[in-house]
C-alpha cells in the first residue's frame, strides 16, 4: 500500500482544500492529513476560526481522507514519515523547496487552486 501525507490548518474549508486532498489521494492508496493544532497555530501567530476538533471532524468527513493526525510542531514531519511508513509527502507549491531535506520519501508540491485561499476568504469577510 502506498501511503501519502499532507499538512495544513484546514480552516474555513473550501474547494481548494478539497481539490488538493483529491490530488494528494490520487498519488497513493492511503491519505493521512496532519492538521495544525490550536496550540501550534498560536506558536505560528495564527488563530483558526474553528477549533482543532471541529476542523478534524470536517476533514475526516472528506472521502479522500483515510486518517487525520495532529500537527504539533514544525519538526514532526520526518518522525511522521518514519512512524507512519509514508511513501509520498505532499504540500502546496507555495512551500516549494521548504521540505526537500526530508528523507526516505517522495516529495510532491501541488499547484494551489487559483483565486481561492483561506486568507482571501477571511479578507473578503472582513471587507463586507
Amino acid at each position: 500500500m502506498k501511503k501519502v501525507i499532507t499538512y495544513g490548518t484546514y480552516d474555513l474549508l473550501h474547494l481548494g482544500h478539497i481539490r488538493l486532498l483529491k490530488r494528494a489521494k490520487a498519488l497513493g492508496d492511503y491519505l493521512i492529513v496532519a492538521i495544525s493544532t490550536d496550540e501550534f497555530n498560536a506558536v505560528k501567530g495564527k488563530q483558526a476560526f474553528y477549533p482543532y476538533a471541529v476542523r478534524k471532524e470536517m476533514v475526516e468527513a472528506i472521502r479522500y481522507v483515510d486518517e487525520v493526525i495532529p500537527e504539533n510542531n514544525w519538526d514532526q514531519k520526518q518522525a511522521d514519515i518514519d512512524t507512519h511508513d509514508i511513501d509520498v509527502f505532499v504540500m502546496g507549491d507555495d512551500w516549494k523547496g521548504k521540505f526537500d531535506h526530508l528523507k526516505n520519501v517522495e516529495i510532491v508540491y501541488l499547484p494551489r487552486t487559483e483565486n481561492i485561499s483561506t486568507t482571501q476568504i477571511k479578507q473578503d469577510l472582513h471587507d463586507q
